[in-house]
C-alpha cells in the first residue's frame, strides 16, 4: 500500500504545501549523531535550567526554597520534553526536505503551548519574578535543543552524483 498526498482532501495538500512536508527528505543524521547530541541537549537544557534557578534565586532571594526551582523538580520534565524533541527531529528529518525551517517552527509552537502552564500558575497565584525565570528556562531549553540537534546531528542535501 503506497501513500499517496494527491488522495488527500486539498486543504491537507496545501497545509503540507506551506509547512514543506514534501517526503523528499535529505540524508538523514546518524543514529550515533542523533544520539550524541540528545545527550548534549538534555547535558546543555539541564545547566542552563541550573544557572537560570541559581540566578532566579540569587536576584531574588524571596524565591529561595521555590518548589519549581528545585533540580528534582525541573530535572525530569526538562529531560522528558528533550528527549520527545530529540525524537522529532530524526521524524521532522524525513518528511521534508526543508527539515530545519519546520523543525524551528515546531519548536516555536510546542515552546509557545508550553507557556501555557507558566501562564496558568502565575495567575493562580505564582510570584511574577519566580515565573519570568520559569519562562527563561523553557526559553533556553528550547535553543539549547533546538541548536544541538540541527548543528551535531544534520540533515544534509544529498549531492548529486555526476555521471
Amino acid at each position: 500500500m503506497n501513500f499517496s498526498p494527491e488522495r488527500l482532501p486539498k486543504s491537507v495538500q496545501r497545509l503540507m504545501e506551506i509547512l514543506h512536508v514534501d517526503f523528499d527528505p535529505p540524508r538523514q543524521p546518524s543514529t550515533g549523531e542523533v544520539v550524541f547530541a540528545s545527550l548534549v541537549a538534555i547535558v546543555g537544557s539541564l545547566v542552563a535550567d541550573m544557572i537560570i534557578a541559581t540566578i532566579a534565586t540569587r536576584v531574588f532571594p524571596s524565591t529561595r526554597g521555590y518548589a519549581h526551582f528545585q533540580f528534582s523538580d525541573y530535572a525530569k520534565l526538562t529531560v522528558i520534553g528533550v528527549v520527545i524533541a530529540c525524537v522529532g527531529w530524526p521524524i521532522t528529518s524525513r518528511i521534508t526536505s526543508r527539515p530545519k525551517w519546520l523543525f524551528l517552527r515546531m519548536a516555536v509552537a510546542v515552546t509557545v503551548v508550553l507557556l501555557v502552564p507558566d501562564a496558568a500558575i502565575w495567575y493562580l497565584g505564582q510570584p511574577a519574578k519566580a515565573v519570568i525565570f520559569l519562562v527563561l528556562m523553557h526559553l533556553a531549553i528550547a535553543v539549547v535543543t533546538y541548536k544541538s540537534l540541527v548543528v551535531l546531528a544534520p540533515a544534509r542535501r544529498q549531492r548529486h552524483v555526476r555521471r
